[in-house]
């Protein structure tokens, strides 16, 4: 079986309950035995890195710059791209599926991005989308547990399907699926 990767995205800058929320991702995310994928800084990224690490995982960083000095320390692995903000693909593209814990428009454009290739989205703490013909491929959860859940239900279908080659994979409709009307952290709708 294929190594499962999961990147964890969220703000540079974050509160101390978001801190919280991202760390125990990263354990959670380690203890699922996938390795964490995430831009490699400050806030979100470093504290999901960290529970990942504290839970004895393997971590990946996708840094903006060309400087590894930069990168947070609880990274196993640090890659530079002197991309700025377009290291955002990078990093979500890397992972088969996406948590995203705050944030502020970078984290709204990786959100974009992932659904956009396809990868599964999962939103604790942040962003709500509006589209009136849903949010395909995003989910909301409401703690850490649920968000892991989710993935590995979104992931599901992959899985049999790598497994049973010919067999094609349940579509859209899983359970936890938001297409409501929702907010942004500042109180405005976001739209998809």
């Amino acid at each position: 079986m294929e190594p499962l990767y999961i990147s964890v995205i969220g703000g540079g800058r974050c509160g101390p309950a978001e801190y919280a929320l991202a760390e125990e991702v990263g354990r959670l995310v380690a203890r699922e035995g996938a390795t964490l994928v995430c831009g490699g800084l400050a806030g979100v990224m470093e504290a999901a890195a960290r529970g990942a690490k504290e839970a004895r995982g393997t971590t990946i960083g996708i840094l903006p710059g060309h400087d590894r000095a930069l990168a947070n320390p609880y990274l196993d692995h640090v890659l530079t791209t002197g991309m700025g903000h377009a290291r955002n693909l990078a990093v979500v593209s890397s992972g088969d599926a996406v948590i995203a814990i705050g944030g502020g428009y970078g984290t709204l454009a990786e959100i974009g991005l992932a659904a956009k290739i396809g990868r599964p989205v999962v939103i604790l703490a942040g962003w709500r989308l509006l589209n009136d013909e849903g949010t395909e491929g995003v989910w909301y959860a409401g703690s850490p547990g649920e968000a892991m859940a989710l993935v590995r239900g979104a992931l599901a279908p992959e899985a049999m399907a790598r497994e049973a080659p010919g067999r094609e994979a349940p579509g859209p409709g899983a359970p936890g699926r938001a297409a409501a009307a929702q907010e942004a952290p500042d109180g405005r709708a976001a739209s998809t």
